[in-house]
């Protein structure tokens, strides 16, 4: 079917939401119809029910993207207006134990003759329909109704009081002595001119505040800078008090034990205590790597000047120093090889090599003019578009995500409906000057995003709800995202885009060979901070804590876990959007879990050589093409020959336990 274009602006929000709204009546009224069916099968009942879900998203999504895309007053009004609507129909259909009833008949009646697909969607819309109450009695179910309400509100909350604050911080720098280590890019960036005089001005944004705290040496303005990014959103103290108490009481209701147990219900770890384990053996085997390269670093601070103890602002800008001194790798001199257009183009040719997949750029409308839009082509005929927004600007959520929109799947009419993906970032934009240059790391980001839309636009599965990403156990989602950002600093695919962009000369064998070298640069105290992060999140769903409790577990696990202390006004927690604003809630483990998966894959295509035709067609047909179809382990099984190795993470990452 052909593609629509993404033509929604804030002239025609309004025009959008009352499009979702009649979708929303249009679609209960038709699951009355469907349930009036009297011989109901997987076609005329379950088929029908997907397709308008899949719509209303299809609706929605553009709704939700723009918002935190081009967030506007128009946009944040209409999106919260939506909300409560959304979260009130999904919730009805979730408890609706008619649905449910039809659900089960039709697997009983139908097991024999229904393929994999169609079975794994039975089997996860029946546990979905568990999960949601559908059992419970109506004061239960209105109980969990509104608690998914008030939750939907509370972490929407949470996620615009972190942008507002993210956005309305200023710190402005009037002493050029202040930032002359800054790179030209950096500084051109931050650099205006008032009454005459040049000033620079630093945000809360991450390629602004990255820069000042990675090159800045005023160790005053870097705290205050370090104190007003993990101090953001004070207000989302009590959100955080209210979520944890919602969610307790939802677990509760479900007849679980604790919020963790209810979260990893639908996810591979299936345990608190396995997940808890799982993590605490990463720290073992991590800890000791990490005092050392923090006492080096200690060292060589100290070799430069430095007095006293390190502090968490004091970091970075000594660990560049480090980096530049015993790797000579500098990320200024790395950028300019990395300008934003090549290095897409060079990753469409790693991609095209991999899975024989084209990239082909056309011209519709988008959200921004810095926004690309390409259509992907096999065997020259188009499978997926693919919208690309890589630039920081204001009213543009912090972070780096891919976001689907429409999903792989065949329609009513046996039409196949091809999938389509934003990639959104925030790289440091273009000027009249210079291109968007990326950072090594950014490019390592955008090989991750384009790894989610990959696992979303390669689907070849007709069930929309267990195609792509749909349907994939949260804890291994990152997979397929994690395995092609490990390619990122492979010398043949380097030679491909990283050319800079003044002189047309290619980086060179050597520089490539210390930037990989530089990959595991400080990768155990990265590691062991990633543990913090999961293991926190973990721990504070296993009881109900307010948010002085929330506050104490944290210390709590960085005593046990951390090599770097904080100082006590860190309120890390208040800026936490992936567990109190995200889908990450009891699941931030996920990212270590699937890393561990994703090292596997990719030994297996280095130890085999990066362009195997027979590993790189498994990886395709085993792991991208089957989505959400079948268990993630059965899916790595069917790739690897074996279950995942928790050693290949550590090898990955160079850390000897």
């Amino acid at each position: 079917m052909p593609f629509k274009p993404f033509i929604l602006t804030n002239d025609t929000l309004e025009r959008q939401k009352d499009a979702v709204l009649k979708k929303i009546k249009s679609n209960e009224k038709r699951v009355k119809e469907l349930l009036e069916i009297k011989e109901k099968n997987y076609e005329n009942f379950v088929r029908v029910y997907q397709i308008i879900s899949e719509e209303l998203g299809y609706l929605f999504t553009p709704i939700s993207h723009l918002n935190f895309v081009n967030n506007t007053k128009e946009s944040e009004e209409v999106y919260n207006e939506l909300l409560p609507s959304l979260t009130k129909y999904w919730t009805k259909l979730s408890q609706n134990e008619d649905i449910y009833k039809a659900f089960k008949e039709i697997r009983d009646n139908e097991s024999e003759k229904l393929n994999h697909e169609r079975k794994k969607v039975l089997k996860d819309a029946i546990k979905s329909f568990e999960l949601s109450g559908v059992g419970l009695d109506s004061i239960k179910k209105e109980r969990l109704a509104q608690i998914n309400l008030e939750l939907s509100e509370l972490t929407t909350s949470f996620a615009q009081n972190l942008l507002k604050a993210t956005d309305s911080y200023e710190m402005i720098v009037d002493d050029h002595e202040v930032v002359k280590e800054l790179p030209k890019s950096d500084l051109e960036a931050a650099k205006f001119e008032e009454n005459t005089k040049i000033k620079y001005k630093f945000t809360l944004h991450q390629p602004s505040f990255i820069a000042f705290m990675t090159y800045s040496k005023d160790r005053g303005l870097k705290e205050k800078l370090y104190k007003a990014y993990t101090t953001r959103a004070p207000q989302n103290e009590d959100l955080i008090t209210k979520i944890l108490a919602l969610r307790d009481e939802e677990a509760k209701i479900l007849g679980f034990e604790n919020y963790a147990s209810l979260s990893l219900e639908t996810k591979m770890a299936k345990d608190p205590k396995k997940v808890i384990s799982f993590l605490t053996k990463l720290a073992q085997k991590s800890k000791s790597q990490a005092k050392d390269e923090l006492n080096k670093l200690q060292n060589f601070a100290l070799s430069l000047g430095f007095e006293g103890d390190l502090q968490a602002w004091d970091i970075a800008y000594y660990s560049e120093k480090l980096k530049i001194a015993s790797l000579d790798v500098a990320e200024e001199e790395y950028k300019p090889y990395f300008e934003k257009t090549k290095t897409v183009k060079g990753l469409f040719e790693f991609i095209k090599r991999l899975f024989k997949i084209e990239f082909e750029k056309i011209d519709t409308p988008t959200w921004h003019e810095s926004v690309e839009v390409y259509d992907l082509l096999k065997d020259r005929k188009k499978i997926a578009r693919i919208y690309i927004d890589l630039e920081n600007r204001k009213g543009k959520r912090g972070g780096a995500w891919m976001n689907d929109w429409v999903t792989r799947h065949k329609d009513l009419e046996g039409k196949n409906v091809l999938p389509i993906a934003f990639i959104v970032a925030n790289f440091s934009p273009s000027s009249k000057d210079t291109p968007s240059l990326l950072r090594a790391d950014d490019v390592v980001t955008l090989f991750h995003e384009m790894g989610h839309a990959l696992h979303h636009m390669l689907s070849c599965v007709d069930e929309p709800f267990v195609s792509g990403i749909n349907g994939v156990e949260w804890d291994a989602v990152e997979f397929p995202s994690q395995f092609l950002e490990n390619f990122a600093y492979e010398e043949k695919i380097l030679k491909s885009f990283a050319i800079h962009y003044k002189s047309g000369e290619v980086l060179s064998d050597e520089m490539i060979r210390k930037l990989k070298k530089s990959k595991n640069f400080q990768s155990a105290m990265g590691m062991i901070r990633q543990i913090e992060f999961a293991l926190f999140d973990m721990k504070i769903h296993l009881k109900k804590y307010d948010a002085k409790g929330v506050a104490n577990v944290l210390k709590s696990v960085r005593d046990e876990i951390s090599v770097i202390k904080v100082p006590e006004y860190n309120r890390f927690e208040w800026g936490f959007s992936h567990i109190f604003a995200g889908g990450y809630a009891a699941g931030y483990y996920s990212y270590k879990w699937a890393e561990v998966l994703s090292a596997d894959a990719f030994f297996k295509f280095v130890d085999q050589g990066i362009f195997s035709e027979n590993v790189s067609e498994a990886y395709l047909k085993e792991i991208l093409q089957k989505g959400g179809s079948r268990d993630a382990l059965e899916s790595f099984v069917a790739f690897s020959k074996r279950e995942p190795d928790i050693e290949s993470l550590l090898r990955l990452c160079g850390i000897k336990s």
